[in-house]
This record gives C-alpha cells, structure tokens and sequence, in this order.
C-alpha cells in the first residue's frame, strides 16, 4: 500500500471511531500516523471495550497507560491508553484529564493487563483508578511519599535510604544536600580555546596567542 492510500486508510478508521463513538469523544486528530482522541473521563471503560470488539478496528492489545503533568491546568493530569490491533496493522491513542482529587475508572474489566500499568500511573502521578483491584505502588517504596513524576516534584526527592552497618538494616534519612548550591560547567574543554591555534589550524583565522607561520623555518630547519 502506498503512502497516500495507508493514510486514507488511517483517515477512514478514524472517521469510523469519531461516528461511533461521537458522544464520548471531545476531540480527535491524525498525529504521526495514529489516530488520537481525546474522550470524557467516565466513558473510558465503553470507549476501550467499543475499540476492542468493533470489527473494523480489533484493538485487541494494551500497549501502554502513561500518565502527564500540566500543573497549570484546571484537570492537570492526562492519562493516555496505547492501543494496538494487530490485525489491522494499526495503533490508536486515547486521552483523558483528571484532577488530583478526580479518581478515573480502571479499564481492567476489559483490558486485564490494566491492572499493572494503572499502578504505575497512582505510583509515578498520583492518580486514582477506582475499581483497580490491587491499586498500590509498584516502582516506589511502599513508604515512599509523593509522586515523582510530578512536575512540582522535588529533584532530590525528600529521603534518602542507606544501609547501617550498626543497625544491619535500611534506614530511611531526610534528604540533606552538603553542598545547597552546585554549579557545574558543561562546556567542552574544547569549546574554550577560542583564541589559540591547535596543530592543522595553520588555515584558520590568525590567533592572539601560538601562531606560528608554516613558511618560517624554525631554528631546528623543520619546516
């Protein structure tokens, strides 16, 4: 299939969704080849089981749920659903906001592999998926507190752990920083000889400092 049809052919999938489900979605785009729509937050769960059993789409596979941060939106969060149909070749993505107190309905009724990734988002943004039957942190601690991935999430985070050999355990420590302001200068050591001449710049502009004319002979005789 050329270019041209496979987008036709995407533009076309995409209309079909948009009709079908045109009470559900606020708004949908082509981005990069994949259809991409926007739905409100309590039609998720009729939006996804639609996308997995209508015929002309078969989105049988979760890929992925991931989480967003806007800190200056109203709903600041966006939860996005990866969805591949491998009999048609095709990937679609669906996206809903939240607040921090708005819990979203979990989607493990339809997609059973939802129940890991919906963690991940509670764990990494705080978001909370009701119906999730084992909603608690999977990458953090369990005594971990907040959530990383929030934009106003400190760098340094808020504890530090190490092992005490006194007490032969893990220990839990407020985060002390012995040096409060670091400066680190990136630039290439190479970057910063602006005005010396290196060996094979004979060509280059003429410099303050090391020039040495390739004509002269130097007192040895090389040239």
């Amino acid at each position: 299939m050329s270019d041209e049809g496979a987008l036709e052919s995407i533009m076309d999938l995409a209309e079909h969704i948009h009709e079908s489900l045109d009470r559900a979605v606020i708004e949908h785009t082509v981005e990069r080849g994949t259809p991409v729509f926007t739905v409100k937050r309590d039609h998720i769960i009729p939006v996804l089981q639609f996308l997995r059993d209508d015929m002309e789409c078969q989105f049988t596979t979760i890929i992925d749920i991931c989480g967003v941060d806007f800190p200056d939106r109203p709903e600041r969060f966006e939860v996005v659903y990866n969805l591949l149909s491998i009999t048609q070749n095709q990937r679609v993505r669906v996206k809903l906001t939240a607040a921090e107190d708005t819990p979203v309905p979990s989607v493990v009724s339809v997609f059973s592999g939802a129940g890991w990734l919906e963690r991940e988002v509670w764990d990494m943004y705080g978001v909370y998926f009701t119906g999730n039957p084992d909603l608690r942190r999977i990458l953090t601690d369990y005594g971990f507190e907040g959530h990383p991935q929030r934009k106003d999430f400190p760098l340094t985070g808020y504890v530090e752990l190490r092992y005490d050999e006194e007490l032969k355990r893990v220990v839990y420590e407020p985060v002390k920083l012995t040096q409060d302001f670091r400066r680190f200068d990136y630039t290439s050591p190479w970057e910063g000889m602006v005005d010396v001449q290196l060996p094979g710049d004979e060509k280059a502009v003429k410099p303050n400092f090391g020039y040495r004319d390739p004509k002269k002979k130097s007192v040895g005789g090389d040239a």
